[in-house]
């Protein structure tokens, strides 16, 4: 049996509907479904009753740099009792396998491309320092439990996720999601530009919520890896050519103004994943340009209804 912790998420409930395509076993739970895991006393109960052989770990507390640099307290707190409280009940019910996800700006500030050999090579960048930590500390939490009781957790780099089914509100999103929302809502109103956070310049490699999902699955299978795994393609786009994309996509005719009083975020993010690729036999899949429109339709279909 498989527990989905984060079930009801943006990643969760992808890698949800990967699992029934396959008809494998699963059971769901996330805090809309009423367990709190960072309750401790929750989180074993749950565990005792469902006796699950392998954790898909999708819970978080994350949100875009606006709603992060509002947030710093509730990311540090929630997601290190998550943490612990997820570890030890996996130590206590004896489960074989966790995987984690693990948000690439856990890597230093200063990387352009980032290598799992760099992972501890320098400071975060202030605006995901602390959610960056708090995943660094999943994986040093993993490597404890490993070297004192065997327990064996897969921890995946994951870029920055789009696609269907994503937060869209002017906080929680990213800056793909964030976009999406501006054009559209400035094409049905008229409005004559939409700004766009900072200089425009910061690259960032973009991963479909599919290829997401397929790489959390496919990690139930692979060899024994405590060391943090890379999934990704080495390739990225700047903010504002994404900016240029989604104003062509959506079919806004206005300007782009560029706001640089608002913060960039670390200057380049991009995923050496061929290790992953090696360790996987796979790499992520997912054009882009293909990806981007079939996010721009869902949201222009669903927004009424699903909203994060």
């Amino acid at each position: 049996m498989i527990l989905v912790t984060g079930a009801t998420g943006f990643l969760g409930k992808r890698v949800c509907r990967k699992l029934e395509q396959r008809n494998l076993p699963f059971k769901k739970t996330s805090l809309s479904l009423g367990i709190d895991l960072q309750n401790e006393k929750q989180t074993f109960q749950l565990f005792k009753d469902i006796k699950p052989e392998y954790v898909l770990n999708c819970a978080a507390c994350v949100g875009g740099i606006q709603w992060g640099y509002k947030h710093f307290g509730e990311i540090f707190k929630n997601n290190l009792e998550m943490t612990v409280n997820l570890l030890e009940a996996a130590r206590k019910f004896q489960i074989k396998r966790i995987v984690n996800p693990i948000s690439n700006c856990a890597y230093p500030a200063e990387a352009t491309l980032f290598r799992e050999s760099e992972f501890w090579d320098g400071p975060l960048h202030e605006s995901v320092m602390v959610y960056g930590f708090v995943r660094k500390a999943f994986w040093i939490g993993s490597w404890a439990y490993n070297y004192q009781y065997g327990l064996d957790v897969i921890n995946i780099i994951l870029s920055n996720m789009y696609g269907p089914e994503d937060h869209f509100e002017e906080e929680r999103s990213h800056a793909l999601g964030a976009l999406i929302m501006k054009f559209i809502k400035a094409k049905e109103n008229n409005d004559p530009y939409v700004s766009v956070w900072g200089s425009g310049k910061p690259v960032r490699e973009w991963l479909h919520v599919d290829d997401g999902a397929e790489a959390m699955i496919l990690s139930l299978d692979i060899d024994k890896h405590i060391e943090p795994i890379n999934i990704g393609i080495a390739s990225g786009i700047s903010i504002i050519d994404m900016a240029k994309l989604i104003k062509k996509y959506v079919g806004y005719e206005g300007e782009i103004k560029l706001d640089p009083s608002k913060p960039d975020g670390a200057a380049y993010k991009t995923v050496d994943g061929s290790k992953g690729e090696k360790i996987f036999d796979w790499k992520p899949e997912k054009d882009f340009k293909q990806g981007v429109k079939e996010t721009i339709a869902w949201y222009m279909k669903n927004r009424g209804d699903h909203v994060s």
